[in-house]
């Protein structure tokens, strides 16, 4: 069955739901690849105006499976291993370069790369009482994917201090508070806002394309690109893998 469902309302809305709540979310290889091959076939949808990204149960995305970290840490310099993680990566950073706009609807809980994919989004809708976190270095990994990049260009430099160094979790409502979130709502009212909101510009594709185009490049750039980002973080992460607990597993 898969993991990754899309469905394109009649009102140029289109969901990527993550559909694997049973082992809350977290990304494997196999449904990051799925994530890729989603973002490509809504790219190709001239209907397609917006798309929520949201998720199935009752967590948003628990980050990478731990399988998979724990095999990239046994051996972080393999190919099969580089090549691993960055399908990871490959499943929000896609995401991040959808042709329409993206909103988040969080409901659950996001953890590590759970985080970066709803920072891949241009907007973010989360429940008032979700917890969001990094999650990295309580693990002894450093983070991965540009997360220090996507958190200073969503919310600044002290969130991402706050948050990325110092490992600060927030609710919703302080995620909205910081700046890392647009609004907060009761949990059962998330997805449905978040719809309601994306149909006021779905209801133009190629204008809602064109538009997203100016605001990414505008709003806000970090000090370095989100790609050099994700670069700039791999050593690290692949050194904190092979020597943290995850090396031991």
């Amino acid at each position: 069955m898969s993991e990754v469902i899309v469905e394109v309302r009649p009102d140029g809305v289109a969901t990527l739901t993550l559909a694997a709540p049973d082992r809350r979310n977290a990304l494997t290889v196999d449904m990051a690849d799925e994530m890729v091959a989603a973002c490509d076939a809504l790219d190709a949808d001239e209907r397609v105006g917006a798309v929520v990204v949201q998720a199935q149960g009752n967590v948003f995305c628990a980050g990478a499976h731990r399988a998979v970290l724990a095999a990239v840490a046994k051996d972080p310099a393999s190919d099969e291993s580089y090549r691993g993680l960055n399908r990871i990566y490959a499943a929000f950073t896609r995401v991040g370069r959808l042709a329409a706009p993206t909103i988040a609807a969080v409901r659950g809980p996001a953890v590590g790369a759970g985080m970066n994919l709803l920072l891949s989004t241009d907007l973010r809708l989360v429940a008032e009482d979700v917890r969001l976190s990094t999650g990295f270095l309580p693990l002894g990994a450093h983070p991965g994917g540009g997360h220090f990049t996507l958190l200073t260009r969503t919310a600044g430099r002290e969130v991402a201090a706050g948050v990325g160094l110092f490992g600060a979790a927030l609710t919703g409502r302080e995620a909205v508070e910081r700046g890392l979130a647009f609004a907060s709502a009761p949990a059962d009212e998330v997805e449905a806002e978040a719809i309601r909101l994306a149909g006021t510009v779905a209801k133009d594709p190629a204008l809602a394309r064109a538009a997203v185009r100016s605001f990414r490049l505008q709003a806000g750039p970090p000090g370095v690109g989100w790609d050099v980002g994700v670069q700039v973080e791999h050593a690290a992460q692949m050194w904190s893998f092979r020597r943290g607990p995850l090396g031991q597993a």
